[in-house]
C-alpha cells in the first residue's frame, strides 16, 4: 500500500535551479512526497549531486547532520544552494 502523500516545497538556487521539473516559477516548486520522505531521499529524488546540495536548510534551519534522518512534514520548505564564491 503507498503511503499518504504531503505537500512541501523545494527551493533551487543558482545553477541548481535547472534541476527543478517544469512548471516551475522562478526558483520554488510545490511538491507531494510521501509521508517519511527525508532530505536525502528529496535530494536523491531531483537528481540533485551531493557535492552541489552544500547549504540545505529546512524551514530556514540549516541541516547539516546526517540528511537521511531528517524527515520533512507537511508544508515545509526545503531550500538548498550550490557552493558560493566570491570575494
Amino acid at each position: 500500500m503507498d503511503k499518504p502523500k504531503i505537500k512541501m516545497h523545494l527551493e533551487l538556487f543558482a545553477s541548481l535551479m535547472r534541476l527543478l521539473p517544469p512548471g516551475t516559477s522562478r526558483h520554488k516548486r510545490e511538491i507531494k512526497v510521501p509521508q517519511g520522505t527525508s532530505v536525502q531521499d528529496v535530494i536523491d529524488e531531483y537528481n540533485i549531486p551531493l557535492e552541489l546540495a552544500h547549504i540545505v536548510l529546512v524551514n530556514g534551519v540549516f541541516v547539516c547532520e546526517d540528511r537521511s534522518a531528517h524527515i520533512l512534514e507537511a508544508d515545509d520548505v526545503l531550500s538548498i544552494w550550490p557552493p558560493v564564491a566570491g570575494g
